[in-house]
């Protein structure tokens, strides 16, 4: 069988059988040969296929789909295909659905495509399991986010078959059949492919591929009878919808997605510097290695950076926003404990206020949070040990307006929010919203106090680029 060769359908890609002089859709082939393998007299000469050019238009290739393992987890490859150049060098995916996907009905966490320096992207795995659902077909609704300006999303659903557990191959292969296009029957990483059918002098509209030590046999025969399909797992292609996202407002006049308020003085109950983040996730650690939050542990007299500190991992914990709200999972070599138990390296907890937060789980004190707000929008996290009067962190959700201000003013915060590029602060009396940059005259906004300013730098202390480890505990504040 030959893929469409007719010159003015390019994007065709049914398969023509030997003979047929022109494919399902009706498109007429340049060269065709009769049952018996000759030439037809009317024909030209064979000539070999014409190539369809690549894809353009932005999709996902689906592939590792296998129908037959009902109840059980399974793992699906998502390959982003088609993007434009504009887009981000990082695409966020964040999908919903009633299947048991990795951490509860929405994926743990935000998954994300990250483009190569050829220009391909990594794929991305999202895993799911059918346990104890009804047989039936069952959604998974996709976004993407690109943050680049200007900002873009697209949407995609799946459609994902559970089939009762006594179903048979061909009941599912024809189910799945009817309701997907352009099937592509693929054997990867040394799977095995197979398609045995009697066509009865039908068609055959299937996509089989090996690779990567994969083996796909292919069985036609002419003789009169039903159909039987057989395959290890299933692949194709959807596409991507972009959403009309509302018309943008100017550029923020200082893009950050990290920033610090400062105040003249630590007041009774407060901090001497609020630290912002509006990041999909955020990395805490270790205050020389390369997280977004950087800890130290504090003693009386101040930060220090060695000591108990090294007993910080670079990479501690995660905090991000997934669907259901804020979680922490810890990634560390140390060991976490959520209220005084560690929960598992990589399990993802839900965040709740009043949380307590120890970073390690060997040796008490290094670093402890509580977590004092969880918003739909953005979560804080106050210091219980010696370093509570030196810092706080406030995580937000990024390009999300301050549809949170009055819980934030119900709670006494400030009124943040991260929006085309920067942040703001809202007047919840005005309505007003006003950017935050290092020459805003922030101790006139309201609800301000006297001496407080903005930098556009989460760790605006340190000093050409090296963190304030170099100074003694007395010079650090």
């Amino acid at each position: 069988m030959n893929r469409c060769a007719n010159p003015e359908h390019p994007h065709c890609t049914v398969w023509v059988m030997p003979g047929d002089e022109s494919c399902a859709h009706g498109h007429p082939q340049p060269a065709f040969a009769s049952a018996a393998g000759e030439p037809a007299a009317a024909a030209a000469p064979l000539s070999p296929p014409i190539p369809a050019p690549a894809l353009q238009r932005p999709h996902l290739h689906v592939s590792g789909f296998d129908p037959r393992a009902a109840g059980g987890r399974q793992v699906l490859k998502l390959e982003l295909r088609g993007m434009p150049p504009d887009c981000a060098p990082q695409v966020t995916l964040l999908a919903n659905s009633r299947l048991r996907l990795q951490g509860g009905e929405r994926h743990g966490g935000p998954l994300s495509f990250t483009r190569t320096l050829r220009g391909d992207w990594l794929p991305a795995f999202l895993e799911f399991s059918s346990r104890g659902l009804e047989h039936g077909q069952y959604r998974v609704e996709l976004e993407l986010h690109s943050r680049a300006q200007p900002a873009r999303s697209w949407q995609a659903t799946l459609l994902i078959l559970v089939p009762r557990l006594d179903a048979s191959l061909h009941e599912i292969h024809q189910t799945f059949l009817a309701t997907h296009k352009n099937v592509r029957v693929s054997a990867d990483d040394a799977a095995i492919a197979r398609v045995n059918a009697r066509t009865g002098g039908g068609r055959v509209d299937i996509d089989v591929a090996a690779s990567n030590a994969g083996i796909a046999h292919l069985d036609l025969d002419a003789r009169g009878g039903k159909i039987d399909l057989g395959f290890s797992s299933i692949a194709w292609d959807e596409d991507l919808l972009e959403v009309d996202l509302p018309a943008q407002a100017a550029a923020h006049p200082c893009p950050a997605s990290s920033a610090c308020l400062e105040f003249a003085a630590a007041p009774e109950g407060g901090v001497r510097r609020l630290r912002l983040f509006a990041l999909d996730e955020c990395v805490l650690g270790r205050h020389d290695g390369e997280a977004d939050i950087r800890l130290m542990h504090h003693l009386d007299g101040g930060p220090t950076p060695d000591g108990l500190t090294r007993r910080l991992s670079a990479r501690h914990v995660l905090v991000r926003r997934g669907r259901a709200g804020f979680e922490i999972e810890d990634v560390s070599r140390y060991g976490l404990l959520v209220d005084g138990a560690w929960p598992g390296k990589h399990q993802c907890v839900p965040l709740r206020p009043g949380m307590r937060i120890e970073l390690t789980a060997s040796i008490p004190g290094v670093a402890v949070l509580e977590v004092t707000a969880v918003l739909p929008n953005a979560v804080l996290l106050h210091r219980l040990d010696a370093g509570m009067g030196h810092e706080a962190f406030c995580i937000l959700a990024p390009e999300r307006d301050a549809d949170f201000a009055p819980r934030l003013a119900a709670l006494g915060l400030p009124l943040l929010f991260h929006r085309d590029g920067g942040f703001w602060h809202a007047d919840p009396a005005s309505g007003v919203s006003t950017p935050l940059t290092p020459a805003t005259a922030v101790e006139r906004l309201p609800g301000w106090p006297r001496g407080a300013r903005f930098s556009a730098r989460a760790y605006p202390e340190e000093r050409n680029g090296q963190a304030a480890r170099a100074a003694s505990p007395a010079q650090v504040t």
